[in-house]
């Protein structure tokens, strides 16, 4: 099968597709509708975004991120509550001043949540992410078996034995040389293919070194999904009211 792994950057989304023969390539995209566009397409896709949204929320989030977070020790604060359906909606309308529409959000997100909660800005950031993922999904719900919500510090997780790592990949908002170093080397041992693992690979496309090790992981986890190896949180998925999963896979 051919897997994919993508995590989402500026302008983009950094790519990362692991062939049937075991060779990996790093590549940009716009769009992830993109990679369905083409004749040899993923057959799986694990992207490191939120899909699914519940109409109300109850404390500390979706269902998958209440699950994944005693599992990452002093990573759980890389798992975002994502709020309500109509709170994301709320903060994607381009024709609203920013600071209005994240008014907006944090209003709706109170008035669909129990207890009332806001939104957090890193949250609110992934957005027009989240709804580019969810309107492509609800409009084409045959692509929905193939496309699965990951998250990357789960997955490494999942790689180091069920063991949270000690040592971030970001710190103060930039690239943490050890962090990136033990997550290369959890890939490697893996058995990753190493071509999208070097740093001069995330340079070549144009994005962080953090978003295509995050991508990597995220084909990592295409891979076990393919192979019927993958856990999700919750199991069985849940699903919103549009029939979109809500899990986290690993």
């Amino acid at each position: 099968m051919r897997v994919a792994g993508a995590d989402g950057c500026k302008g983009g989304w950094a790519v990362v597709i692991v062939e049937p023969d075991g060779t990996a390539r790093a590549e940009r995209v716009s769009r992830l509708a993109d990679l369905f566009d083409r004749p040899l397409h993923p057959d799986i896709l694990a992207v490191d975004m939120p899909i699914g949204l519940p109409e109300r929320i109850e404390a500390k989030g979706r269902a998958p991120e209440r699950l994944v977070r005693p599992l990452l020790g002093g990573r759980q604060s890389s798992v975002f509550s994502i709020p309500s359906r109509a709170a994301v909606h709320a903060g994607v309308d381009a024709t609203v001043p920013e600071p209005e529409r994240y008014r907006h959000a944090c209003a709706t997100a109170r008035a669909t949540s129990t207890p009332p909660r806001a939104v957090a800005k890193q949250g609110f950031a992934i957005f027009p992410k989240i709804m580019e993922i969810d309107r492509w999904l609800r409009d084409n719900p045959a692509l929905r078996p193939h496309v699965h919500e990951c998250h990357p510090e789960v997955s490494f997780w999942a790689m180091n034995g069920g063991a949270p790592l000690d040592t971030p990949k970001k710190v103060k908002n930039a690239a943490h040389k050890p962090g990136l170093a033990l997550r290369r080397a959890l890939l490697q041992a893996a058995g990753f293919p190493p071509d999208p693992l070097a740093p001069f690979a995330a340079r070549a496309i144009g994005v962080g070194e953090d978003d295509l090790i995050d991508a990597c992981a995220a084909a990592w986890t295409a891979g076990r999904i393919a192979r019927g190896e993958a856990v999700s949180f919750p199991s069985p998925p849940e699903e919103d009211a549009h029939g979109l999963p809500i899990a986290i896979w690993a």
